[in-house]
């Protein structure tokens, strides 16, 4: 990643700041809870992608720190509203939000923040980016209420596999990519040229987060979580399409039924591994990071355009 700070270096240091402005609170209860959101905050690597995109498709502007705080609201909103959603005490090995204040002030902030991000937008008319940033916030509320529901039988096929991780964890990566590029040129169609290749990268990340439910990399945290929580990822899918009718009714019994029992989970891994699943999946991965890497190569060579090559290989290759 150091390629990445060396090119965008004192453009993220310049968003922190904005980004905090941006997000404080009006009274002293808000205002604290602000500021444990920034202090705890993750990598920011959609904020990265919105920059580097800006970059390659011809600079950054004001209107690029406002698409990368907006999507950053966005992005923190959910990930508050998930926590109370599943229930999660820990976000990024601190307490949740809704562990620490419970889950009532926990949703208020989450609209909070997307509230900001709206207001961010509307006063300074910047309508087109905030049209980008909506839709992706429709397609993950969408996504996730397809996996539920597809949950409940078990019978997610590869292509609705696909239309799941499209929306529920592509979007907004896709979302940061085009808004990026849109803040940077005015085109519609050079965003969308980004917004495809934003959702390429996001799919094959998602797919890299199936791959560690089965101890593909040795990443320090239990397996099988997926499994327990009856979510269908590419390779358990490809693992009950190439199954035997016993062996298939055998896993899906287990996902089902004895999802809570870690020698049954483990068999279920065994299954999927003995399949060929990982090696699949792990295909289709490269797939995406490739016709990603081709999308982006349209673009003239430079440091920003390297930056973010080592920047999807980054979040594509992460052992965690």
């Amino acid at each position: 990643m150091e390629l990445v700070k060396q090119v965008i270096g004192p453009e993220l240091s310049l968003f922190e700041k904005k980004f905090a402005d941006n997000v404080k609170g009006t009274n002293p209860l808000l205002d604290r809870i602000m500021r444990f959101i920034i202090k705890r905050k993750g990598k920011q690597m959609r904020p990265m992608f919105v920059f580097l995109s800006a970059k390659i498709a011809s600079g950054i502007f004001d209107d690029t720190y406002r698409a990368a705080s907006l999507i950053e609201l966005l992005h923190t909103a959910t990930l508050v509203h998930d926590d109370v959603v599943d229930n999660a005490m820990i976000r990024r090995n601190f307490f949740s939000i809704n562990a620490l204040w419970k889950n009532k002030i926990a949703v208020l902030v989450g609209d909070y923040l997307l509230s900001k991000g709206l207001l961010l937008s509307l006063e300074h008319n910047d309508h087109e980016i905030l049209k980008i940033t909506s839709r992706a916030v429709r397609e993950m509320s969408e996504g996730e209420l397809l996996q539920m529901e597809k949950a409940r039988k078990l019978d997610i096929k590869e292509d609705i596999y696909f239309e799941i991780i499209r929306a529920k964890t592509a979007s907004l990566l896709s979302a940061a990519c085009s808004a990026g590029a849109f803040s940077a040129t005015k085109d519609p169609q050079v965003a969308e040229h980004f917004r495809l290749f934003g959702e390429k990268v996001g799919i094959a990340f998602q797919i890299k987060d199936d791959l560690f439910d089965y101890g593909q990399d040795n990443v320090g945290k239990p397996t099988g979580i997926d499994i327990k929580e009856k979510k269908m990822t590419l390779p358990l899918i490809y693992t009950l399409q190439n199954a035997d009718k016993e062996t298939r009714r055998k896993i899906i019994y287990i996902v089902k039924n004895q999802n809570t029992d870690r020698a049954k989970v483990d068999e279920v891994i065994r299954y999927v591994q003995a399949s060929g699943g990982i090696e699949y999946a792990s295909q289709k991965m490269d797939a995406y990071r490739n016709e990603a890497m081709e999308l982006l190569r349209t673009y003239p060579a430079s440091p920003a355009r390297d930056a973010m090559e080592q920047l999807v290989d980054y979040v594509i290759d992460r052992k965690y």
